[in-house]
């Protein structure tokens, strides 16, 4: 087992700082100038409390925040693979690759829906979300403090369903992978690797020591 170094730990909290960073600022660069937008030109978005358009403004610039910060944290996870572990991987990831290259387009869709289901979720929890308010917004014959309880219970009626369809997605996932579960091999390819790696460890030590010669590369 390979343990992190102190140059590797903080390589990679100084990646998902600079991934935090570039998350914000792409939230703040998409929701402000859309919230200035709706400020011009829409009276019942400027009849919305402060807190309701910061808070508009965060659930933008929060999930940026935190998707960015962990993509370059895997990414700089990935440039420290090395050995066995990274061969296993790469081994997977082009299992991985070849299959999908055999699914058709309905297969293809299916499967990116389950593996991106609660981004999904979320982005039409805000659609609807934002559908909601504008039709309760628009109704002339209602206060604001109507309006925004009315927009309240949008929220919650929503946020319910919101649930129920991601119980229903994670369901039809377990179900899958019981379904198609296969026994896994990784560990085999593992030890084979480890071995392959030691064996030219060895003939590399004993080619400087002058005993044999080096294999050649490939």
């Amino acid at each position: 087992m390979k343990f992190a170094t102190e140059e590797e730990l903080a390589g990679h909290h100084a990646a998902t700082v600079r991934g935090a960073i570039e998350g914000v600022l792409g939230g703040l660069a998409i929701s402000l100038p859309a919230s200035w937008y709706a400020q011009r030109n829409w009276a019942y978005y400027r009849a919305l409390p402060p807190h309701l358009k910061a808070l508009g403004v965060i659930l933008v610039v929060g999930p940026c925040y935190a998707i960015q910060a962990e993509r370059r944290g895997v990414e700089f996870d990935k440039t420290t693979w090395t050995g066995a572990g990274k061969a296993e991987l790469e081994r997977e990831e082009r299992t991985q690759q070849a299959r999908w290259s055999t699914l058709d387009t309905k297969a293809k869709f299916k499967e990116w829906a389950m593996q991106n289901q609660y981004k999904i979720i979320l982005g039409s929890w805000a659609a609807s979300m934002a559908v909601a308010g504008t039709i309760v917004m628009r109704n002339r014959y209602q206060s604001t403090p109507q309006k925004i309880v009315q927009a309240r219970m949008w929220a919650q009626g929503l946020t319910i369903g919101v649930l129920i369809a991601a119980g229903v997605l994670t369901q039809t996932q377990r179900q899958q992978s019981h379904d198609n579960r296969s026994v896994d091999h990784s560990w085999a390819y593992i030890l084979e690797e480890q071995e392959k790696e030691e064996k030219e460890n060895r003939i590399r030590e004993l080619a400087r020591a002058g005993k044999t010669p080096a294999p050649a590369s490939a």
